[in-house]
């Protein structure tokens, strides 16, 4: 069985950061340490795309000092780590409303995007910012009403070409931080995919629990709705 396009909830960062008497942000930063190492799994496993949750359009409610620690998280994140992620082929596409972490965060992000554009890449890291999946089927419906598509032209690649998103099937969804939920995360994407829902808070989630994941993945019977 084939492992193609992988997601990930990173759950976990605040309690994580509490639980080692650090401050938040230190968790947040832990985590991007975290998503280094699974990026990496992910080459090596010749997976095509990863896609992970980072900022959900309900984060937007959390305090504010935490948001701005995010804002800078997210530029660091690009100065440290862009250049290694060229170095293993990997093409890094930002989706969601991120305009609200400000112009030049979002100028970091577009040259992001643009410093590591391959036509074919070893991997595809997707990430979501400001990103929720009832909002983005929101404006799908709002751009289908725009370019006056009638409804008996909608159809699959319609849906997938006006969503946010990048990929358009989620083979398997991963959550870590022990809830059992998706979180308004790909509503329409994984549809079809195999969740599994992980205990351990995510600074804590290793390479050797992603293998794990990969192979209860690929030890699994998928029918897509057929008999056996």
């Amino acid at each position: 069985m084939n492992l193609k396009n992988i997601a990930i909830i990173m759950d976990g960062n605040g309690r994580w950061a509490k639980k080692n008497n650090l401050k938040i942000k230190e968790g947040h930063a832990k985590g991007v340490s975290a998503l280094k190492e699974i990026v990496k799994e992910c080459v090596n496993q010749e997976i095509e795309s990863l896609t992970v949750y980072a900022f959900s359009t309900e984060n937007w409610k959390r305090p504010k000092s935490e948001v701005e620690s995010i804002n800078n998280l997210i530029v660091n994140s690009i100065n440290n780590e862009l250049d290694e992620l060229i170095e293993q082929n990997v093409k890094v596409k930002f989706f969601g409303d991120y305009i609200n972490f400000g112009k030049n965060t979002f100028k970091k992000i577009k040259f992001a995007e643009e410093k590591s554009f391959l036509q074919k890449p070893q991997l595809r890291l997707n990430v979501a910012l400001g990103y929720g999946g009832k909002m983005d089927i929101i404006n799908i419906a709002r751009e289908v009403s725009r370019l006056k598509i009638k409804p008996s032209q909608i159809d699959e690649k319609t849906i997938n070409d006006l969503s946010q998103v990048p990929e358009s099937n989620i083979d398997l969804l991963i959550r870590t931080g022990g809830d059992t939920r998706v979180s308004n995360f790909l509503l329409y994407q994984i549809a079809y995919s195999e969740i599994h829902f992980v205990r351990k808070l995510w600074p804590d989630y290793s390479k050797k629990d992603f293998k794990r994941n990969i192979k209860k993945y690929l030890n699994s019977e998928r029918r897509f709705g057929d008999r056996a």
